[in-house]
């Protein structure tokens, strides 16, 4: 586990962004958005196996695994949106294939829509992007943040375990739910943890979701067929209202398909990726 760190550091409105650069310094870009409540850990072995071929860019977004955590911080879908917009140009990249997980397919496609980000074609991974989106636990806690904050750490470490592994079919090693859940387990990260929930709004999402059919790039949709927290029918749904875009569900493997099926959704980004133009 001591093989995935972010070197590198950016500065931003919402915080201090860590992040890093794997695989040839010729080679394509290849971008790499995480979820919620992950952290780009998630996409350690298939950044390896991409990295074998492409520039690999990974980080964390304001808030959230190593970046910076702080009070009042705005961690919402509108500023992800920008700080992504801002680390493109950052990176001086113009068109990378983006590839993004979970809340990160919301930024993702928030930074192209709104904020005029080029990319060479981009891959939703279990995205949230359609109403209606939040499960009964994130519902509860963002109404009941306050109180939420104020668990005992013990009780506080097991919900945040618990709701990470739930977000897996086959279940994850203890050693990768204990790096995802790290980031959220000291007094900042407890904060950091409702905070970023409290904040996730679905007006993010309805501003640009009548977008979508508008959208002109390259686009695949990758589901794990076994996702609890937001059902294989979304996926259809989706595919269907992206003009021209491919789908892939992927068996035995729920929300965290980056982990729960690295090879199998390694092998869908590759075919989409070497179809580019």
């Amino acid at each position: 586990m001591t093989d995935w760190q972010l070197r590198e550091s950016f500065p931003t409105p919402s915080g201090t962004v860590r992040w890093d650069r794997r695989g040839p310094d010729d080679a394509e870009a290849v971008v790499l958005l995480h979820g919620t409540p992950f952290s780009s850990f998630v996409w350690r072995e298939v950044a390896q196996a991409l990295a074998q071929q492409y520039q690999v860019f990974v980080w964390d977004m304001p808030g959230y695994g190593v970046s910076e955590k702080h009070p009042g911080q705005d961690v919402s879908l509108d500023a992800q949106g920008k700080v992504f917009a801002q680390l493109l140009d950052h990176w001086e990249l113009t068109d990378p294939a983006v590839i993004a997980h979970d809340f990160g397919g919301a930024v993702a496609l928030r930074a192209h829509l709104l904020h005029k980000a080029a990319y060479r074609g981009l891959a939703l991974v279990d995205p949230v992007a359609l109403a209606p989106w939040g499960s009964p636990f994130f519902r509860l806690v963002g109404g009941n943040s306050e109180v939420f904050e104020q668990l005992p750490p013990a009780l506080h470490r097991a919900l945040v375990s618990e709701y990470v592994r739930s977000a897996s079919f086959p279940g994850l090693r203890s050693d990768v739910a204990d790096r995802l859940t790290a980031p959220w387990s000291d007094e900042e990260g407890q904060a950091a943890f409702y905070r970023q929930i409290t904040q996730a709004d679905q007006r993010y999402t309805d501003e640009i979701q009548e977008l979508y059919p508008s959208i002109e790039l390259p686009v695949t949709v990758c589901w794990g067929a076994e996702d609890s927290w937001i059902p294989v029918a979304k996926a259809h749904e989706l595919a269907s209202v992206i003009p021209g875009a491919a789908l892939t569900v992927i068996p035995d493997a729920g929300h965290l398909v980056p982990l729960d099926a690295p090879a199998a959704l390694t092998a869908a980004l590759l075919a989409f990726l070497r179809d580019l133009p």
